[in-house]
């Protein structure tokens, strides 16, 4: 039976489901930069340890200023939260939409936060025959009869990215029919080339970005997201009326920190550059696996063997992926690998070829 989890990174049950220690296992279904923590961010987190001593700023001022600052927006646009999905209930409290449109397979927390206020929601359902991706019939669908519209790009779990064109569009039909867009940009930062629609949030005013900061910058722990959005008086209301404090001191350090450092951003990219298409040629050339080109740290992929539980055989090799059947529109053959580093892509294959009695394209 496979070991399901609403989320990626959950080692400490999945370890205790096989019955081992959670650091003997090799998490694949977090995707999380490898280089782990910034330096300049673990340097400034020991200089600062009085920080822990004393309440936050409790508008998080500097922290928000860095946010605005790096994405050339007024900082009134910008709130920060801990964690995007925190950000993601709050804004649904606030719009309070009453029928909004989904696309499937999507992040589990946007159903939760619509369903917490009653909204309706209607699927719009990707398919394989079309690549999983959106195309012009989503257009069709953005009717007046919606208020709320969730996307995810790079989507989560197929790691695929829209044509830009089309999300222009998108963003275009929903300001015509007063449809609120709530664009998820979490794994935006792995896509260099990728500005995404923060730099049209003036051209419309129903559209929200969300970002994160913890998957690029390997700071799960901590927990950092942010929103921003031209329509300061819903960015205003949530900035009112949400608990105080949320945010720990160092992870709003963190938000002022690392998006200076360069070097970091750099090598994130370099390792990307090479273990992206690596991995992603390593698990397509597997008798029984279909993977599809990712655009972010983590590819999808589907396992044609009959009867394989392609997470539990992994566990046995001390290695968890994401199993992606709960997900909407998904079955059991469905699966989400992250990208981490060579020497642990490596593992994955080797153990892959051995789960699937397959090396150098023969039966062993």
């Amino acid at each position: 039976m496979a070991f399901s989890s609403q989320h990626g990174g959950n080692i400490i049950e999945a370890a205790a489901a096989m019955g081992v220690e959670a650091d003997s296992l090799i998490d694949f279904s977090a995707n999380i930069n490898p280089l782990g923590m910034p330096d300049s961010l673990k340097r400034a987190i020991t200089d600062n340890l009085a920080l822990a001593e004393r309440y936050p700023d409790v508008e998080y001022r500097a922290l928000h200023q860095a946010l605005a600052a790096y994405h050339q927006v007024p900082a009134q646009w910008v709130l920060a939260g801990n964690g995007e999905t925190e950000l993601i209930f709050n804004l649904v409290q606030q719009l309070s939409p009453r029928k909004a449109l989904l696309l499937t397979p999507g992040f589990a927390e946007y159903r939760r936060a619509l369903t917490r206020i009653g909204c309706e929601i209607v699927d719009f359902h990707l398919s394989e025959a079309q690549g999983w991706q959106p195309d012009e019939s989503l257009l069709t669908v953005l009717t007046p009869e919606l208020d709320c519209l969730f996307l995810c790009t790079p989507n989560n779990p197929t790691g695929l990215m829209p044509d830009s064109a089309l999300l222009l569009a998108i963003a275009q039909r929903c300001r015509e029919n007063h449809i609120a867009l709530i664009m998820d940009e979490a794994f935006l930062d792995f896509l260099p080339q990728e500005p995404g629609l923060i730099p049209h949030l003036a051209r419309f005013p129903q559209l929200y970005v969300l970002r994160s900061l913890t998957k690029f910058f390997a700071i799960a722990g901590l927990r950092l997201g942010y929103l921003v959005s031209a329509d300061t008086a819903t960015v205003g209301r949530i900035r009112e009326q949400r608990e105080p404090w949320t945010i720990n001191a160092f992870a709003a350090l963190a938000g002022e920190v690392i998006l200076n450092d360069q070097a970091y951003i750099a090598a994130s990219y370099r390792w990307l550059s090479a273990e992206q298409p690596r991995l992603f040629n390593g698990l397509n050339e597997l008798a029984g696996i279909k993977a599809w080109p990712p655009r972010a740290n983590y590819i999808f992929l589907r396992c044609d063997v009959n009867g394989l539980e392609l997470q539990r055989a992994l566990l046995e090799e001390n290695i968890l992926i994401r199993h992606c059947a709960n997900y909407p529109g998904l079955d059991a053959r469905y699966y989400r690998v992250a990208i981490k580093s060579p020497a642990d892509n490596d593992r994955l294959l080797d153990a892959l070829r051995r789960v699937l009695k397959y090396t150098d394209g023969a039966d062993e």
